[in-house]
């Protein structure tokens, strides 16, 4: 009885060590970025590197902010966020209702389709879109940020069909049998239902969309629309690059999604667990 109880007991030590190790390869990144953010410039490389600094900078945040014109960038990225989130939600689960839902022909081979549509590189890509958004005159706008989450991203679309298909079919044939129709069965029972997925699609789309740097950097040309990743770019060039500065900023740019992860974290863990549920 003693040994099995030592062997547990070893067993969740090793597991708790485990753990703390894994948590501390993840946030010594962002322990020392925010360490660079309050160095001054010359505390930055030395010979012996100093986690927690002697000589604090916290005037670093102000100005970086102030170097550029963050709060336009900030603007700019909210609105792309703010724009496409919804749309992104909302299409990701009208195509996967129906892929769950809707019995036609060539359904599984088109969704298969869908699906594959993952492993194509946006590299492949974005020459096409460019084309097609400078006849569309939306070079130079947030519209090519915005335009991509209205059409369904296949991986949201994969994770909502396979939620939707873990609710039952009952309710659908109650629905009918009350004289709704396969849009109020959507709207009315189904997407209230999959709010657990739709909030991971809303977080996923979001943070992508506030990180997303290639997209921009193709499609905008005026520094007055950039959104914050190409902002932080700028203290970046040629000759020199303004760690303390480009630290301090990025510090204050994982604010809005950190602070989202954490109030949505459990809708989000429930969602990606559920989604993999089939009835």
């Amino acid at each position: 009885m003693h040994a099995l109880e030592s062997k547990k007991r070893t067993q969740t030590v090793l597991v708790f060590a485990l753990t703390v190790l894994c948590a501390a390869a993840f946030l010594f990144p962002i322990a020392w970025m925010l360490s660079t953010a309050v160095k001054a410039p010359e505390d930055i490389f030395t010979a012996k590197p100093e986690l927690i600094p002697t000589n604090w900078q916290l005037h670093n945040f102000a100005d970086a902010w102030k170097a550029q014109p963050f709060g336009r960038f900030l603007l700019n990225t909210l609105i792309v966020v703010g724009v496409s989130t919804p749309f992104a939600m909302l299409s990701a689960t009208m195509v996967a209702f129906g892929f769950a839902r809707i019995n036609f022909w060539g359904r599984n081979a088109l969704f298969l389709f869908v699906i594959g549509t993952m492993v194509i590189p946006w590299d492949v890509t974005a020459i096409p879109l460019y084309i097609q958004y400078n006849k569309m005159g939306l070079i130079n706008t947030l519209w090519p940020m915005i335009l991509p989450g209205a059409f369904g991203s296949a991986f949201f679309i994969f994770l909502a069909r396979q939620f939707i298909m873990g609710v039952p079919r009952d309710l659908d044939e109650a629905a009918e049998i009350d004289g709704c129709n396969r849009w109020q069965i959507y709207w009315s029972i189904i997407l209230p239902l999959c709010r657990p997925i739709v909030v991971v699609i809303g977080v996923f789309h979001f943070v992508w969309c506030w990180n997303e740097f290639l997209t921009p950097l193709i499609f905008i040309n005026d520094q007055s629309m950039y959104t914050l990743p190409l902002g932080i770019n700028l203290f970046k060039n040629a000759f020199n690059i303004e760690y303390e500065k480009l630290m301090a900023v990025s510090c204050l740019s994982v604010l809005f999604p950190a602070t989202l992860f954490y109030f949505t974290q459990n809708l989000i863990l429930g969602g990606i667990s559920l989604s993999g549920v089939k009835k």
